[in-house]
């Protein structure tokens, strides 16, 4: 019972990471990223919001995992690298839609990408579920950075 308010902390702050993102998405959506080039495979833009939604869900399910267990010495690195993986997603959204840069979002992503896998590994260390509950996000970056590649060549 003690560690409802951990998992409720955890899943908003994750989501608030989503939701100070839309801020730069949703003004480009029917403008800028409207007048794209993309590739076939290219997801409708209705899919975008419940995915991330879910997938913020279990960032923070997963952060919670982690932050419930006395972790020790690992505790400033697995807190200063999931704070770091959640700002880099933040800020691909600002180079690929306030900044309508897909080139600058490319370079990012590849970044998040790295420090997704990080995460994981500090993560499983500490709480193995908590490291297979970034899976889904690390396949969903994975193919938005190759969405992205495709994107920037297209364009």
């Amino acid at each position: 019972m003690k560690s409802y308010p951990k998992l409720i902390i955890s899943v908003i702050i994750t989501l608030s990471a989503g939701f100070l993102g839309s801020f730069f998405t949703s003004s480009s959506i029917d403008t800028w990223y409207a007048s794209l080039n993309k590739p076939s495979f290219n997801p409708p833009n209705w899919l975008f919001a419940p995915v991330w939604t879910s997938l913020f869900i279990l960032i923070g399910i997963s952060f919670y995992l982690v932050w419930r267990k006395n972790f020790g010495g690992r505790r400033n690195l697995a807190v200063g690298v999931y704070s770091i993986q959640l700002s880099l997603n933040l800020l691909w959204s600002f180079f690929f839609f306030g900044l309508e840069n897909p080139f600058f979002a490319l370079m990012e992503i590849i970044l998040l990408w790295a420090f997704i896998l990080a995460n994981m590994n500090i993560f499983y260390k500490i709480s193995k579920p908590a490291a297979f509950l970034l899976l889904p996000y690390l396949f969903w970056v994975s193919f938005a950075l190759i969405l992205n590649y495709f994107i920037f060549k297209l364009n």
